[in-house]
């Protein structure tokens, strides 16, 4: 193997452009960072990912990447990735443990990381009626009363869609108003199954092995009120993973790498991004491993062009 690649994130994007780039007998080290396997290690079961009829466990999903990777020699590492700096010749990666490393290429595949309301509950329900994802989780949710929280075109978004599941939607705002575009308001406000409460927050989430309902607050007064729902769904937004290259790479105003148009190719030769930290539209596992197989090609494409 005569090229060396650093991929930063173990999630599906981060796997795929590993097992891609190991299978062109390319030497790669994937940093796995504080989340290894990324977030469906923290998702239950994994019922939308092509392959699996009867569903995967997300932990187990990733275990078996993780395998398949390994199968063709692409090696695991626990260490932090502190600063990326570009060089004439390739790449210093400068470790929390094992110190600086010089790779010929990088793949950033550091994901985004959902915005939640920080409650101890919410933590401990995560992936038991607890979800930051509609689209993954909502077909769990049949025939029973569920609840989003948020006021954005994502929240509207996402309630809209639960209500293909639920028996009923809680939509749940802290003030009196949305921030959502005019067209999303009026067709969640035109959809029967939601139901708008304002000058609402949650408190606490409710239930032992799972959620059975929410303690809600008037932000206004303080007073507190139950409401029984099996579901909570969070619609405040992601953080894109990106602090690595703050200053490096161009970034949207949400935070997100700004690519080339159908490329993972960024601003910083031999430099590609892939996977959640620059898709904020779609955000499935199965994108985000599309995106992967993309970063890996785009970039064993590079490594012969530029260092045969």
């Amino acid at each position: 193997m005569s090229h060396r690649v650093a991929v930063i994130g173990s999630g599906p994007a981060g796997m795929t452009a590993a097992l891609y780039l190991s299978r062109a007998n390319v030497a790669v080290d994937v940093y796995e960072g504080t989340q290894p396997g990324g977030q469906l290690t923290i998702t239950t079961e994994v019922d939308n990912f092509p392959g699996f009829p009867h569903g995967i466990m997300g932990p187990e999903l990733m275990d078996n990447m993780r395998a398949q990777c390994s199968r063709f020699g692409a090696k695991f590492e626990m260490d932090d990735v502190e600063a990326l700096t570009p060089r004439d010749e390739g790449f210093d990666l400068q470790l929390a443990v094992a110190g600086t490393q010089r790779f010929d290429a990088v793949i950033l595949a550091t994901g985004a990381t959902a915005r939640y309301l920080g409650l101890p509950n919410e933590k401990r329900l995560g992936g038991y009626g607890v979800s930051a994802c509609a689209t993954c989780d909502g077909f769990f949710f049949k025939d029973v009363p569920i609840a989003v929280v948020g006021g954005g075109d994502s929240a509207m978004e996402e309630a809209t869609f639960l209500t293909k599941f639920a028996s009923e939607v809680h939509l749940l705002v802290r003030t009196d108003r949305l921030r959502a575009s005019r067209i999303m308001q009026e067709r969640a406000q035109k959809n029967p199954k939601i139901r708008f409460h304002w000058h609402t927050e949650v408190a606490d989430v409710l239930g032992e092995d799972r959620v059975t309902g929410l303690r809600l607050r008037d932000p206004r007064d303080g007073s507190l009120r139950d409401l029984a729902v099996r579901g909570l769904f969070l619609a405040i937004g992601h953080t894109p993973n990106t602090s690595l290259v703050h200053g490096l790479l161009e970034l949207d105003d949400a935070g997100y790498v700004r690519g080339e148009p159908d490329s993972s190719r960024t601003a910083v030769p031999g430099l590609f991004a892939c996977g959640d930290v620059k898709d904020h539209v779609y955000r499935q596992a199965i994108t985000a491993a599309g995106s992967g197989c993309m970063a890996a090609l785009d970039c064993e494409r590079w490594l012969t062009a530029t260092k045969a």
